[in-house]
């Protein structure tokens, strides 16, 4: 039996239901369903915070320099409000993984890109993960093994592309939505065609979420996201209640 009476309510946060605190660009681009910035993208509630001075431009193609702080106290609010565990949506954003995590001591996942050891390990012999991202000219070695990526990892960029690329790094407020779907099936196939060996496709750009169900079913791979990765994360901070130990299956699988 609990040593709390259940009757009993606990405080001591600012902002409740909202387990999973999620650091935001300064960006006015579309979020379209699916974009992690869209809140309607969640089966549950989320914070966010927007980060001064953040820009696509800045984080992606300059290595975020001169934020550190602005994350860090960024970070830290979302916790003070309520926040459970902290992600961010930018996956290069992965520089920054262990000065959040040592900031906020709560658990961090800074970036999609730590997903790939565990795609790579599901996989069957011989087939490894690909990335797809917004700049392959910019997502550096460095970025990769800060997020426990092997540096080697297939790689290729919408950099090429006509529309989703530019219309993220440079914060367009119009997008044309099946353009940038085609830059980014065109990257898949340029991924496959250089590395036939893919297994599994591991998408860096948060903001490319929108377009997984079709770049999987283009390519007949399993397709990995922030959103995969998110949900994990906060199956994690609050697992499922099953009811009491014994009590039989939740009320849901019952025959009626």
């Amino acid at each position: 039996m609990s040593d709390r009476d259940p009757r009993i309510a606990y405080g001591g946060k600012a902002v409740y239901g909202a387990r999973v605190g999620i650091l935001m660009l300064e960006a006015r681009f579309p979020r379209i369903p699916g974009d992690m910035g869209n809140a309607l993208s969640w089966p549950f509630p989320v914070l966010y915070k927007v980060v001064a001075g953040a820009s696509p431009d800045r984080v992606v193609r300059n290595r975020a320099a001169g934020l550190l702080e602005a994350f860090l106290d960024a970070a830290a609010e979302l916790v003070r409000h309520g926040a459970d565990g902290i992600t961010t949506n930018c996956g290069f954003l992965s520089l920054y993984q262990r000065e959040l995590a040592a900031h906020v001591g709560v658990p961090v996942a800074t970036s999609s890109l730590m997903q790939a050891p565990l795609i790579e390990r599901m996989l069957p012999p011989g087939k490894r993960v690909g990335i797809l991202t917004v700049s392959a000219a910019t997502l550096s070695r460095e970025h990769l093994v800060l997020a426990g990526v092997d540096p080697d990892t297939p790689v290729v960029g919408t950099d090429g592309g006509r529309e989703f690329s530019r219309v993220m790094l440079n914060s367009e407020e119009r997008m044309d939505v099946a353009a940038a779907e085609r830059d980014i099936l065109d990257a898949s196939d340029e991924l496959l065609a250089r590395y036939p060996d893919i297994g599994a496709v591991l998408l860096e750009c948060t903001n490319m979420v929108p377009y997984a169900r079709a770049l999987s079913e283009r390519l007949r791979l399993p397709v990995f996201s922030i959103y995969s990765f998110i949900a994990w994360f906060h199956s994690g901070l609050v697992p499922r209640d099953f009811g009491p130990p014994g009590s039989g299956p939740p009320a849901e699988w019952r025959e009626r």
